[in-house]
């Protein structure tokens, strides 16, 4: 039996399901013809094509994965491991989307793959890579010597990280500046007349974390404004933590009359530690924020935003990844989006 005969045996098994014998029929052609068109080969006509595409997703075609598996050793799948703190920042819904939405045109899926601060983050990528349950792998939360970084490029599989290594190892990725996120943020609040600042800023382990501090730092230096020390929390803390922490910094002598926050959720809670502490947003102390989801000004207009758009980012690293599935020799994709402004409040 050769191998075309013995696909289609595979996608019969699935009764009930459409197969590319159900594709042929309805489109007048053969099964070879309509499995090249669902793979964009260039030797079949665009139009055919699109019609074979265009029938595929109104009957609810989609292939057999262990048979693509079978004939090509791929999975058809991208794996995204994500750390379940991430939820808290408010930009999963939208950096899940911006992904989905470059794989919707392709046959891959997405898996998502969470772990918690409790499991060791090296434990999801093993295991993806030593099963070879996808073809590929998006990261996040990088840090400056990151060991997933190390692991899956010795062993040259395919991946994009949102965030940049400082390892000497060139890969893919997508990262936001937030040196200039946070020496914009400083310069605003120099405009506004503050002088004695605070940073909420992502844990010290995370390479972005060392990016803001260090723009916070050396643009308070030039504009001769001092910190408000606010180590004691991170923007992954809990809300409630946030919140109690905010309350405290505010009762402090020498409080801070400016306010920096890394991550949009966090945000709200910064304001209900300063109102709590019996200080008015916009009067006593002003606030700069990330907006990962256009909506602090929408709730809270006192609010200055500079805007870090996940979509965009997820769209990078969909397209990473499968720029080095397709072709491993080629140079990874890098993009570092940086702001140019703080948008004032409404």
């Amino acid at each position: 039996m050769d191998k075309s005969s013995n696909n289609t045996g595979e996608e019969e098994a699935e009764a009930g399901r459409p197969t590319l014998k159900t594709l042929a029929f309805m489109t007048g052609l053969g099964v070879t013809t309509v499995s090249r068109a669902l793979k964009d080969a260039p030797e079949i006509g665009a139009e055919t094509r699109k019609r074979v595409q265009l029938v595929a997703r109104q009957i609810g075609y989609r292939p057999n994965r262990a048979g693509v598996r079978l004939r090509t050793g791929k999975t058809n799948v991208i794996s995204v491991v994500l750390n379940t703190t991430e939820q808290i920042g408010g930009f999963l819904s939208d950096f899940i989307y911006g992904i989905s939405e470059r794989l919707a045109a392709t046959p891959y899926h997405l898996v998502v793959a969470p772990y918690s601060h409790n499991n060791d983050p090296m434990e999801p990528i093993r295991y993806v890579v030593e099963t070879g349950s996808a073809d590929g792998i998006i990261i996040s939360r990088t840090e400056p010597n990151d060991p997933r970084v190390r692991y899956l490029t010795e062993r040259g599989f395919p991946f994009a990280a949102h965030g940049r290594t400082a390892m000497g190892i060139e890969h893919a990725y997508h990262d936001f500046d937030n040196e200039t996120f946070a020496r914009l943020a400083v310069r605003r609040l120099a405009e506004l007349g503050r002088r004695r600042l605070a940073l909420l800023a992502p844990p010290p382990a995370l390479t972005y974390h060392q990016h803001m501090r260090g723009g916070f730092l050396d643009e308070l230096d030039r504009h001769g404004q001092s910190e408000a020390p606010f180590s004691s929390v991170s923007s992954d803390n809990i809300i409630d933590d946030i919140r109690r922490h905010t309350i405290e910094l505010m009762r402090r002598t020498g409080r801070p009359d400016g306010i920096i926050c890394g991550a949009g959720g966090p945000a709200f809670a910064l304001i209900a530690g300063i109102e709590a502490a019996g200080f008015k947003l916009g009067r006593d102390v002003d606030l700069v924020a990330k907006e990962p989801f256009n909506l602090l000004q929408l709730v809270r207009p006192e609010i200055h935003v500079v805007e870090e758009d996940f979509r965009l980012a997820g769209r990078d690293l969909a397209t990473a990844v499968l720029s080095s599935i397709s072709d491993r020799s080629a140079p990874p994709m890098q993009r570092l989006v940086v702001p140019a402004e703080v948008i004032a409040p409404r």
